[in-house]
């Protein structure tokens, strides 16, 4: 049984507006998996993928309240954490029964790498079958729910997507180029709000942590990803190509943050170490 929070009336319909869902009747609204895929795809459309609060070195909170005050009402995005509970709590006030699952990242990694759980990944029971979503996993961030099926090549909004199963664990997979790359594994043990809570004080605050010593941020648009990390801002096109940029000053990053990846900056964003400042 799902422990997470409900949304109360206003700040769910806020959250509706946030993404630009359009909840006009009691369909939109079902816990069907319809509503899940017209959800699941906007959300990462409006609220980024970013680390702005741990690498400001300021806290990051996972009660709901601090949640849906950053995400929806402040104009802010966040990692796994923030973005999976927002829509855990979400999908539960409109009736979905949703897990949460702790993941461990194999992106980028060498094989046989271990890490530990610091992803957080939804389990939902939905008309007899299971799936999974997640719209907190930065570059790569789904844009559908995934039925969870092994080896079943998967269509999104945007890359294709697979589920394969290794010595007990589930592995997503992308399909980039001609390539499947992992994303992460994870089993269907359920997470709870301790397990979240501490890892998430190790990767917001631990001095070797990615997310405390870069700038990282990412949003999703219907033909392409952007991607900042420190100076850097990529684009990938769904068509194959990429656009790299550097970013020179404190300035342009503010506008890159600002106008591409939709973010309102929290107050003392002080971005000059990334400049040598």
């Amino acid at each position: 049984m799902s422990l997470a929070p409900t949304l109360d009336a206003a700040d769910l319909e806020a959250y509706f507006h946030r993404i630009g869902y359009e909840a006009v009747d009691e369909a939109s609204r079902a816990p069907t998996l319809a509503t899940l895929q017209g959800i699941h795809k906007r959300h990462p459309q409006a609220i980024a993928f970013e680390n702005l609060s741990s690498f400001l070195g300021q806290p990051v909170e996972l009660d709901l309240p601090s949640l849906v005050q950053k995400l929806v009402y402040s104009d802010r995005g966040g990692y796994c954490f923030e973005q999976n509970g927002l829509l855990r709590s979400v999908l539960t006030t409109l009736g979905f029964n949703v897990t949460g699952l702790g993941a461990r990242v194999l992106w980028n990694l060498p094989p046989d790498t271990l890490t530990p759980r610091s992803h957080m990944v939804l389990l939902l029971d939905l008309e007899d079958e299971p799936y999974i979503a997640d719209v907190g996993f930065g570059g790569l961030t789904l844009t559908s729910p995934l039925r969870l099926v092994p080896d079943l090549v998967q269509t999104t909004p945007n890359e294709p997507f697979r589920l394969i199963q290794s010595e007990g664990f589930w592995i997503l997979q992308a399909q980039i180029a001609e390539d499947w790359k992992p994303l992460y594994q994870f089993d269907l043990q359920a997470q709870y709000p301790c397990d979240y809570g501490v890892s998430n004080w190790h990767v917001s605050t631990h001095p070797n942590s990615i997310f405390v010593n870069n700038l990282i941020a990412a949003r999703v648009e219907r033909d392409r990803r952007y991607g900042l990390r420190n100076t850097e801002l990529a684009t990938h096109f769904l068509a194959g190509t990429t656009e790299k940029r550097h970013i020179a000053d404190a300035a342009e990053l503010e506008t890159v943050l600002t106008n591409i990846l939709k973010l309102k900056l929290p107050e003392d964003s002080d971005f000059s170490r990334l400049f040598g400042a």
